[in-house]
């Protein structure tokens, strides 16, 4: 009777809750309709529900009614109300460890029992999500580049792969100027670090390049003091790309995968790079330096040069929180895509409404855009000269400037500078994206279900279907 009288009262709009027997426990809907560019999942109010709602203790259970294509993102979701990094002095002095315990309760068509392969999929992909966000929310004074890249090795022996590891003088040696340009002032030198996974048998290679910037003060063309704060999060694509690829390599990836991280702190010093310096980029393309608060691009530029010219890859993807234009030109929720073919545009798109990392994309223009870094003494600035002119899209083209404009592969660039985070708090954003985009090319059929690319993608009649039915429970 208590529960029949608790759904009675509830009218999500979008959502509702409604606390049961004095509050030990309490049931939300989520809403019954969700717009064309938002995730049938309904992924961020799953995340903002549990974490108002989710009743105090030691012991909790959560119990999610969902369809079968809903409990990726849905798991996603919920990892995403439990992050590991606190320095809470409290929480130091807590003898007891707090336990949350999820269960899926399936409805709607194949609402048969959750597999035990499954069940693994969703453990490594909310890992992998919480991975990422404590990395972000971990401050500088211990997520240093030397720490990064022991975070990187940690992966590396949990999957038996050995890294790559290209620090300091030796980047300038070997034509890094943009990341040892970028970190050559800081206490902790700057590094490319590469995990790879080549099974045999791989068709294809990709690669994934994030950007690790451990902190950003903004160089020389220094941040204000209520724009530093945050700058943490400045790693965040690099954090998704560590997250993914773990997950992604335990779930069994069928084709070559290497995970490029270009990681540096960009400080102020005697050494910091100067407005009008010029670098020599991986490249051999020279770029003049108007704005040293302009440094991810550098970096990634280094990255996916790297990317194409020693890993011989197919298919490139950086992710990063590039711009701050990103969150005014999709918002707190989307990431953006910039990508030179539609097909991947599009695929983009569909994974982040399959897994809540939700994506829109950007004009991808070169030919009206890329002026805007015009040189007279190189081949070109890395800032634009107009920044009321699509600055996202023309900050990712300065990046795809190194691989090449006519480069015959896959190219795609992601934005995430404002779903890396959620208030004060890191999301973990870009795991379950990565995870639901390449799920084509992995053994797991939870991987494969989700994923764009693959065979088992939904018509445009079952998203209606989906997003047309009644409310689901959390």
């Amino acid at each position: 009777q208590i529960w029949q009288s608790a759904l009675s009262t509830l009218n999500p709009n979008p959502t509702d809750s409604c606390p049961l027997y004095l509050n030990y426990a309490t049931v939300a809907a989520l809403p019954s309709r969700v717009s064309r560019h938002n995730s049938p999942s309904a992924a961020q109010f799953i995340t903002r529900l549990v974490r108002n709602c989710l009743p105090g203790g030691v012991n909790r259970c959560i119990v999610m009614v969902c369809e079968r294509s809903e409990v990726f993102a849905s798991a996603c979701a919920l990892a995403r109300a439990f992050p590991l990094f606190t320095h809470r002095s409290s929480a130091s002095r807590r003898t007891e460890k707090k336990t949350v315990t999820v269960e899926f309760f399936l409805v709607g068509q194949n609402n048969g029992p959750i597999e035990v392969a499954t069940l693994k999929c969703l453990a490594s992909a909310t890992e992998g999500v919480r991975l990422a966000a404590r990395i972000v929310d971990t401050p500088c004074n211990e997520m240093n580049t030397d720490n990064f890249l022991e975070e990187i090795k940690k992966v590396g022996k949990d999957l038996g792969i050995t890294p790559t590891i290209i620090r300091d003088e030796e980047l300038k040696e070997r034509g890094f100027g943009g990341i040892y340009g970028v970190g050559k002032a800081a206490l902790h030198p700057p590094a490319l670090a590469v995990l790879s996974h080549t099974p045999d048998g791989a068709t294809q290679t990709i690669a994934w390049v994030g950007k690790g910037i451990v902190y950003d003060t903004g160089g020389l063309s220094i941040k204000g003091k209520t724009t530093m704060p945050g700058m943490k999060r400045d790693c965040g694509g690099a954090a998704a790309i560590l997250g993914a690829f773990k997950a992604t390599v335990k779930q069994g990836f069928k084709d070559n995968l290497h995970a490029v991280f270009c990681l540096a702190e960009n400080a102020v010093g005697p050494r910091a790079t100067r407005p009008d310096d010029i670098h020599v980029l991986y490249s051999g393309k020279t770029v003049e330096i108007n704005n040293t608060d302009a440094e991810g691009r550098l970096i990634l530029a280094d990255g996916v040069a790297y990317a194409c010219k020693d890993l011989g890859a197919d298919i490139i993807l950086d992710m990063a929180t590039l711009t701050g234009a990103q969150g005014i030109a999709t918002g707190k929720y989307h990431a953006a895509v910039l990508t030179n073919n539609e097909e991947w545009e599009k695929a983009c798109v569909k994974a982040g409404r399959n897994c809540g990392d939700l994506v829109h994309p950007l004009v991808y223009c070169p030919e009206l855009h890329f002026s805007e870094f015009t040189s007279a003494v190189a081949d070109m600035k890395n800032s634009v000269a107009d920044r009321d002119n699509t600055p996202s899209s023309c900050a990712g083209l300065f990046i795809a400037s190194h691989i090449g404009f006519d480069w015959p592969g896959v190219w795609v660039h992601i934005d995430i500078a404002a779903p890396v985070h959620a208030g004060e708090r890191a999301t973990g954003y870009g795991v379950a994206l990565l995870l639901s985009l390449f799920g084509g090319a992995s053994e797991d059929p939870l991987l494969n279900l989700v994923s764009p690319l693959g065979c088992n993608g939904d018509s445009p009649t079952e998203d209606m279907e989906r997003d047309s039915k009644r409310r689901r429970l959390v």
